[in-house]
């Protein structure tokens, strides 16, 4: 699969780097980028509607003051949402939009922000209840024949989704909320349909989304005290076992590490020497779910 390899494990998430966290200068941007390549990391995930559809551009920004930066990375970005935000007056309900008109023009428009000729990945954000499986082919499959888009995929589809969508057009990703405490996706189907069909999983909020420090999760407890083990036991960090842990499985996740800092994504990316073993894993699944497998 075109390019399916050449992603970085992990994936740096752009959603919180614009007007959605950090507020990212240009300069801010380019030191970013510049930093996750310094460590290995050269994928960069977005999605149109980021920064309220601003976060593009700024991120294209740096680019164009460092025309040797495009060539160095890969750019993820998801369409398929319109949300009501300043700069869309048209938009008057949040909902979804899976035609082929505006997957085209949304491809355009991510093009012109980040001020590059072509996509690494597409994704379609959400499974729309009103998608059209053929419109959303024959808009991949223009976008692709004219290079402006290398690899396609979903993201938060389901198992019959991917599969009624993958009868139409090859679907290469599908980007997933999994993690210790969203292990739904490990028993309902989910990875199986990535393994089965050769298509890779990424992992949003793959850490959990701060769990080691909000006592939000009625396993909070248990999941630490085996991650410390474990931490010890490699002598690595809390977030390094996380990662690791979710790289045990045999689907191969790439995990999209939302931060808008550096030291995090080379925590991350020191993951992949963890090899935890088969007890190792189900460890840490015991802590998550309070209960021995059957």
């Amino acid at each position: 699969m075109k390019n399916q390899e050449q992603l970085s494990n992990p994936i740096a998430g752009c959603m919180r780097w614009g007007k959605w966290g950090a507020n990212f200068n240009t300069a801010a941007y380019r030191a970013m980028i510049e930093d996750c390549l310094e460590i290995g990391v050269n994928s960069f995930d977005h999605a149109d509607i980021y920064g309220d559809y601003t976060t593009e551009e700024e991120f294209g920004d740096a680019l164009k003051e460092d025309k040797t930066l495009r060539s160095q990375i890969k750019i993820i970005t998801k369409c398929g949402i319109q949300m009501v935000a300043e700069n869309r007056p048209q938009h008057n309900i949040k909902s979804y939009n899976t035609g082929k008109k505006h997957i085209i023009q949304s491809a355009e428009q991510s093009l012109k922000n980040f001020g590059t000729d072509y996509l690494d990945v597409l994704l379609i954000h959400r499974a729309d209840p009103l998608l059209d499986p053929e419109a959303v082919a024959e808009a991949i499959q223009i976008l692709q024949q004219q290079g402006k888009v290398h690899a396609f995929g979903v993201s938060n589809f389901l198992p019959h989704q991917v599969n009624m969508l993958r009868n139409w057009v090859p679907i290469h990703y599908n980007q997933i909320e999994v993690s210790i405490i969203k292990t739904a996706p490990i028993y309902n189907g989910i990875l199986d349909n990535c393994i089965e069909h050769q298509i890779r999983p990424m992992a949003w909020a793959p850490l959990g989304g701060g769990l080691l420090t909000d006592d939000l999760h009625p396993h909070y407890r248990s999941i630490a005290h085996a991650a410390s083990l474990l931490a010890e036991k490699y002598a690595a960090g809390l977030n390094e076992i996380l990662i690791a842990w979710l790289n045990t499985h045999p689907s191969k996740i790439l995990s999209v590490i939302g931060t808008t800092q550096a030291t995090r994504l080379a925590q991350a990316k020191k993951a992949a020497s963890i090899k935890l073993t088969r007890e190792d894993w189900f460890l840490m699944m015991k802590a998550a779910t309070g209960e021995d497998v059957a």
